[in-house]
């Protein structure tokens, strides 16, 4: 028996088979075959037991490395299965190889299918934030995932119908790609006709071996690369893809975890790079009709491109994120209270300042006893 195949060959399986994602659920989520199951890599042992002899499984992981030894494994256990090689990133860039734009159909589908859940809820937030004014110069940064692609979309839409006159950029940063995911990328956005303009740091270098929170550190440093080259480019602003659920995970993982109330800011001020700010128009936007949208349109994406998963271990449940423990828990929470969310982000808009012990204001820290009013005596004389 064969002991791998080809993401080309798939089609010419003439029997029946069942691809198997051994990654995350997360990773699973952000984005797979069309048909495959998840069963992440910790559980796929136990549920071997109830595979079908008769089925060919196809096993597949982010790159082909993790699969390739869990198909020897499931094959030595008496089941038909085979790696696929090139893994997930393998299918997208077979995927890609159709050099037809789908910018029209992506286009038709935002003004017509998703229009009240995306397009609206973008028009909101910049009206609610007033984040786009007259004259602005917009740097819409994309990092090639499913947020920003739909954001640059999003953006030509809005540049069709501008009330009054306003510039974009599509500005990629290719901190250190892989030749892989730079492909990806590039491919991407020429199958929705979005005009990148791409400049190159070494960013994933500098920070592949710092140990302590190196995703915090090259997040800093990716957007003063961003702040810098978008400023040298003619901009006054930065547009981040930021959406709904990314502002109530950050609000929840400052309180969990931080021990501070805070969020995510709709806009602000770049405190190192005068005269430049940072926007957020995908505000309102939920991450589900996100994804809604990209499965529609039958796109694919990377997800975290960085060499600390580069290798396949994000098949590896052990790597969990912070936020990804916090994504699970509004999801459990969800479940005994439906308006949890909606919750989450509406107390950091309706704060009782009279109840607040301590806040911190422009860096000073204040408490509640400063405008409490005193007694002339107190109990302890």
């Amino acid at each position: 028996m064969i002991e791998e195949i080809s993401v080309k060959d798939i089609d010419a399986i003439k029997e029946k088979y069942q691809i198997i994602d051994i990654r995350d659920e997360i990773d699973f989520r952000y984005g797979s075959v069309a048909g495959a199951v998840n069963i992440p890599l910790k559980e796929i042992k136990i549920a071997a037991d109830r595979f079908n002899s008769d089925i060919l499984y196809i096993i597949m992981c982010k790159s082909g490395v993790v699969s390739a030894d869990v198909a020897q494994e499931l094959r030595e256990m008496g089941l038909r299965a085979v790696n696929l090689k090139e893994g997930y990133y393998g299918f997208m860039l077979e995927n890609l190889k159709s050099d037809r734009q789908k910018s029209a159909d992506v286009e038709k589908s935002i003004e017509k299918k998703f229009r009240k859940t995306i397009w609206s809820k973008f028009v909101a937030a910049i009206n609610k934030y007033q984040l786009i004014e007259e004259n602005d110069k917009i740097a819409v940064c994309i990092s090639g995932g499913k947020d920003s692609m739909l954001m640059a979309k999003l953006f030509q839409k809005l540049k069709k119908h501008n009330k009054f006159p306003f510039e974009i950029v599509f500005l990629v940063m290719d901190p250190g790609y892989s030749a892989e995911n730079r492909t990806i990328i590039e491919k991407n956005a020429k199958r929705l006709n979005i005009p990148i303009t791409v400049f190159e740091s070494t960013i994933f270098d500098s920070v592949l071996h710092i140990e302590k929170s190196p995703c915090y550190v090259c997040a800093r440093m990716r957007r003063g690369y961003l702040y810098n080259k978008a400023k040298e480019l003619g901009c006054n602003k930065i547009a981040l893809g930021h959406h709904y659920d990314d502002v109530i995970e950050t609000i929840l993982m400052g309180m969990l975890y931080g021990g501070q109330v805070q969020t995510m800011m709709p806009k602000l001020h770049s405190t190192n790079f005068e005269g430049m700010e940072l926007i957020r128009p995908m505000y309102f936007i939920r991450e589900d009709d996100i994804k809604h949208w990209r499965d529609y349109n039958d796109l694919h994406f990377i997800q975290c491109a960085c060499k600390f998963t580069d290798t396949c271990t994000s098949c590896n449940p052990d790597n969990a994120s912070k936020r990804q423990e916090i994504k699970n828990l509004i999801r459990e929470l969800k479940k005994t209270n439906a308006c949890v969310e909606s919750n989450i982000f509406n107390s950091v808009q309706t704060i009782n300042l009279d109840t607040v012990i301590g806040y911190k204001k422009n860096g000073a820290v204040h408490t509640f006893l400063e405008s409490y009013s005193k007694k002339e005596h107190t109990l302890f004389e």
